[in-house]
């Protein structure tokens, strides 16, 4: 299932969720133009058996993987994401706490793949656990929302409208599901989607969104 909008127009500009767009693409475009695209993202992702608890050093990884990405398709599928879902939780937050709660969604996200694979040599690297928070955010605000979405049936690609609840509650569960088979099939040296990332990220959205909002 490709989402292609969501029917709930936001009251504001989102100028928060743009900048984080804009960064995430700014970063990519440096990628592209560096002298090497893989040394790049070894020297700037985050890589879980380097990482020390007691060396401030070694936090400064888990921003920079969050604004570096693999591939076009890759960064294009997560930004695509963002810019669906990411408005409208901006306009419940604000554009600075909004900020604020998509850093910590990211951050969050990648310690729950740390600890299924502190062993991993691999760096971990894209916005796809920062925006799983924004996604958790979402189906708690605007479960009831209607989403403008693709989907293949008997061989043809049909648009459909389908509640918000259950686009995302599907999305969840192939992400949980993927999870525990990535465990049977993780190799250290091989790289890979951080499920885990994303199912943290969306807990944290999920648990924490109204936190944020009494606070607000």
């Amino acid at each position: 299932m490709l989402p292609l909008r969501d029917i709930n127009k936001s009251k504001k500009i989102p100028f928060a969720n743009y900048l984080i767009i804009f960064i995430n693409i700014f970063i990519f475009f440096i990628q592209l133009n560096s002298y090497n695209f893989e040394e790049f993202i070894f020297k700037y992702g985050f890589i879980p058996s380097k990482f020390n608890f007691l060396n401030l050093e070694s936090y400064k990884y888990i921003i920079y993987s969050m604004f570096i990405h693999g591939s076009l398709f890759h960064i294009i599928s997560n930004l695509w994401f963002l810019h669906i879902f990411g408005d409208n939780v901006e306009d419940k937050l604000g554009h600075f706490k909004y900020i604020i709660f998509y850093i910590l969604s990211g951050i969050f996200s990648i310690f729950s793949q740390f600890i299924f694979n502190y062993q991993s040599e691999i760096p971990m690297i894209g916005a796809s656990g920062a925006i799983s928070g924004v996604a958790g955010a979402y189906f708690v605000l605007f479960k009831n929302s209607k989403i403008e979405t693709l989907l293949p049936i008997f061989g043809f690609f049909q648009i459909i409208i389908i509640p918000a609840w259950f686009f995302l509650g599907y999305w969840f569960f192939i992400q949980l599901f993927s999870s525990f088979g990535s465990l049977v099939t993780f190799d250290i040296n091989h790289g890979g989607i951080a499920w885990f990332a994303h199912i943290g990220g969306f807990i944290f959205g999920f648990k924490s969104i109204k936190l944020f909002l009494k606070n607000k």
